[in-house]
This record gives structure tokens, sequence and C-alpha cells, in this order.
């Protein structure tokens, strides 16, 4: 890993942040944009009871796509220009309940490559006094032509119209 990843775009930025406002889940997640650098990215997000499991912590469900998205959006940040990005893989790594009143997701990318790159997220519990690693992910990240992306784009779209259809 290193601090000095050099961006294949230099508008790296402004397209984290318009792709992260297109993302619907993020939103409904009450997720933030905290941090963006060439291959990091951390994304906060809030305590919701509606996002909670049986036991009152925060659902796995939750914690694990906002590391995603994370370690998604660090990836993109060394993409070349007109690419987007798509998780093939995941793996996480649980560690403690996740209780507290917002959340942490810390990605960092470990190996960019020119069409996979390996990613790893660890989410925190903030708001108190400690902060405490909840989970870590590792992920590989495939980097997709702009045309690629809307390709499945315009093929989820449609599914949503058929399916609206019935």
């Amino acid at each position: 890993m290193s601090s000095e990843w050099k961006p294949r775009d230099p508008k790296y930025e402004a397209r984290v942040r318009e792709s992260f406002g297109r993302q619907t889940h993020m939103a409904t997640l009450g997720a933030s944009i905290v941090l963006i650098a060439p291959g990091q990215v951390h994304l906060a997000m809030p305590f919701a009871p509606q996002f909670c499991q049986q036991n009152g912590f925060l659902h796995a469900g939750a914690i694990t796509s906002v590391a995603d998205s994370a370690s998604g959006y660090a990836a993109l940040t060394l993409a070349p220009p007109d690419t987007d990005v798509l998780a093939v893989e995941f793996k996480i790594n649980l560690l403690a309940p996740a209780k507290g009143d917002e959340f942490l997701a810390c990605a960092q990318v470990l190996r960019p490559g020119r069409t996979l790159t390996v990613c790893r997220a660890d989410v925190f519990t903030t708001g108190g006094t400690d902060r405490v690693l909840i989970a870590t992910m590792l992920s590989t990240v495939d980097t997709l032509s702009s045309a690629q992306s809307m390709s499945a784009y315009h093929c989820m779209k449609g599914r949503s119209r058929r399916a609206g259809a019935k």
C-alpha cells in the first residue's frame, strides 16, 4: 500500500462525488463522503434503528454496503478517465457488534491494476470517546469501460421497467 498513488484522472475527486450522488442505496443509509484522496475514500454512516438486526446492532448488510462502496470509490480514484468500477469479490470479517452513534468506513487501495484493484476497508464505530474496529473487508474491484458500465446500467433499467409492468 502506498500513500503516493498517482491518479490517472485529474478530475478523480469530482468523478467520485458525482458517482456517489447517484448511489440511492448510500443515500438511504444516510452515508456521506468524509475523505477522498488518491487510493483512499472514507464514508460515514449514522446509526439508524431501521437498519438494525434483531438484537439492536446495525445489520451486517448495512456495514458491508458502506465498506463495499468505500472500497469501490477508493479504486475509482486511481481508475483512468471514462471508466467505472464494479466489485467482483469481497470478504468481510465482522469483528465486534456494530453499536455506536456513527460508523466510518476507511478504504484504501492495496494494489491497483489495469483491470483489477485490491482494496481493504476497515469499519469503525465513532461518535463516542473510543474508536472501535468492528469490521474489515478485503475486496477485488474490476475497472470497466464507460461503455461496459452503461450497458449494465441500461440492462438494469430495462429489468426495472419489466418488473414494474406486471
